[in-house]
């Protein structure tokens, strides 16, 4: 049966981010196609809650309090999982994020935070996952969840989009190196209905306007991004490797732009119109 192919019955998938929102979706997702599931993020009360869920699907969960910037954090992350469940067979890279910014105050630490967030620790965690899934498996599969941001121009958000253009480079690279044992793959995420989309669905006019902006009439909602992650991490898509998947109600410019303010001279033009 072709459904079976998208079964993980038996498997052990560790999911970041996974209190709220799309990593909440995801890994109620794969715990109901049969996937014990480490839960990872750094709010412990979010994650026990997600728990709680899996567990009256039947299936195991474990909660490890994670800052996926730490490298340590990762390490142990990875660890408790194969200690508990004694395999790894998924890996899901949805924790990341930066609030907009104008160009201009964006600095170098601002910059860094968002790479070491969005780019540094999905590498680090999918390096660790990797050797795991040879070693107790022999293969495996890795989803890094990105953003329409990486290939959209949308101002305001030159940090995020630089680094999630750079995890998607991340994720072809990577994936023609651990072929064909780990599977890496991504998702271009649009406006999903989520804790950081609040503000635009909770105003009317924003909402009306970012609906009209999205050709599916819709936001997302997390099963949308947790069905594209099981076909990615499921056999059904076993000859998929190093692609990067948009999932984003059919938008091809921002739904809604954030408005960044204007250069301006600091110092009076003079009369021919230079600024001394």
């Amino acid at each position: 049966m072709i459904l079976d192919r998208f079964r993980l019955d038996g498997a052990v998938a560790v999911v970041t981010g996974a209190g709220l929102g799309i990593g909440r979706g995801i890994a109620l997702g794969l715990a109901e196609a049969g996937a014990d599931v480490t839960l990872a993020a750094r709010t412990e009360a979010d994650l026990e809650e997600v728990a709680g869920r899996i567990r009256a699907l039947g299936r195991r969960a474990l909660v490890v309090p994670t800052d996926v910037t730490s490298e340590e954090a990762c390490r142990h992350l990875v660890a408790a999982t194969v200690e508990t469940f004694g395999r790894l067979d998924v890996l899901v890279n949805n924790a990341g994020g930066a609030m907009p910014r104008p160009a201009l105050d964006t600095s170098e630490g601002f910059m860094a935070r968002t790479f070491a967030f969005n780019v540094i620790a999905p590498l680090t965690l999918t390096k660790l996952a990797a050797r795991q899934m040879a070693d107790t498996v022999g293969r495996g599969a890795v989803v890094n969840i990105s953003s329409r941001s990486a290939s959209m121009t949308q101002t305001m958000f030159v940090a995020y989009g630089s680094a999630k253009a750079a995890l998607d480079r991340l994720t072809r690279n990577i994936a023609a190196e651990l072929a064909p044992r780990v599977r890496v793959n991504a998702i271009d995420v649009g406006g999903v209905a989520t804790r950081s989309l609040e503000v635009v669905l909770t105003d009317d006019e924003l909402r009306s306007r970012f609906v009209e902006g999205t050709p599916m009439g819709r936001p997302g909602e997390p099963e949308d991004i947790a069905c594209a992650v099981l076909y990615l991490v499921s056999d059904a898509s076993s000859w998929v490797t190093g692609k990067v998947f948009e999932v984003d109600g059919g938008t091809e410019a921002p739904a809604i732009m954030v408005t960044a303010p204007p250069l301006e001279p600091t110092v009076p033009p003079d009369g021919e119109g230079r600024v001394p």
